[in-house]
């Protein structure tokens, strides 16, 4: 596989404090990887320097072998690069469908030729009803945004994100929010929507039981650095990750980190 996405020394500093230091991590085309760390570890910082909402203090994004460092978030959505937030990006006072609308508006605004090779065929109408049908939307077609169960909002949110067909999706904390007897569920539909466009995907989690079942490899945070990255059986083992990321403090992880 070639590397799609790559980030080189990639720092953020705030004043005094540090956000990002030397983030070094490259993707695969066609991969899912969790990002995992604590709360202030980096991860959302490094969703903002990647999609340009963040400008970074030192180092380079690599988007297909191209330097986007510091691109406007616009710009770098039209090269293919989408994203779901923490908390839905979505206009309540739209319906579900209208949402979708606009999702597609506005990344199609003002360049006719992406949306004739990125939608190909289809109007944005079609692809609108597509997002509801594959996100099992179509009950809540018509609905406010509004009045969207927590769960269906995060699924709206994606959809948005994926109906414009991105080649790389970040998510953020995908299942927050989502109860304990849904999250599976979501991540599946979520999932097998996007692997079918075969997307490379990069979500940030705090749920170990989601990272277990739906990645292919982990990147952990801590104190914005990354501190370990590989296959997830080695990744969430690792006595770093144990103590700083998942909360094991036994001896035996407290002596792996001396």
């Amino acid at each position: 596989m070639s590397t799609i996405l790559e980030t080189a020394g990639l720092t953020k500093v705030f004043g005094a404090v540090t956000a990002a230091s030397n983030i070094s991590v490259a993707l695969e085309e066609d991969s899912i990887v969790g990002l995992i760390g604590g709360n202030g570890a980096g991860k959302t910082t490094f969703l903002n320097l990647v999609t340009g909402y963040l400008a970074p203090t030192s180092g380079t994004v690599r988007f297909q072998g191209r330097d986007i460092t510091g691109l406007a978030p616009r710009r770098i959505t039209r090269l293919g690069i989408c994203r779901s937030f923490q908390i839905p990006q979505v206009f309540d006072s739209l319906t579900t469908y209208e949402n979708l609308l606009v999702g597609l508006g506005i990344v199609a605004l003002g360049r006719k030729a992406f949306v004739g090779s990125a939608l190909g065929d289809q109007e944005p109408e079609q692809v609108a009803e597509e997002m509801l049908e594959r996100f099992r939307l179509r009950e809540y077609r018509d609905a406010p945004a509004s009045v969207l169960p927590e769960g269906v909002r995060k699924l709206l949110d994606i959809a948005m994100a994926l109906a414009v067909k991105p080649k790389v999706l970040l998510l953020d904390e995908p299942t927050s929010g989502v109860s304990a007897d849904e999250k599976f569920a979501l991540m599946d539909l979520v999932l097998g929507a996007i692997r079918a466009d075969r997307v490379t995907v990069l979500f940030v989690e705090h749920d170990m039981d989601i990272v277990r079942r739906y990645t292919q490899r982990i990147v952990a945070f801590y104190d914005g650095k990354v501190i370990a990255d590989g296959a997830p059986a080695a990744v969430l083992a690792d006595a770093g990750v144990r103590r700083f990321v998942v909360g094991d403090v036994t001896p035996d992880a407290a002596e792996g980190t001396c």
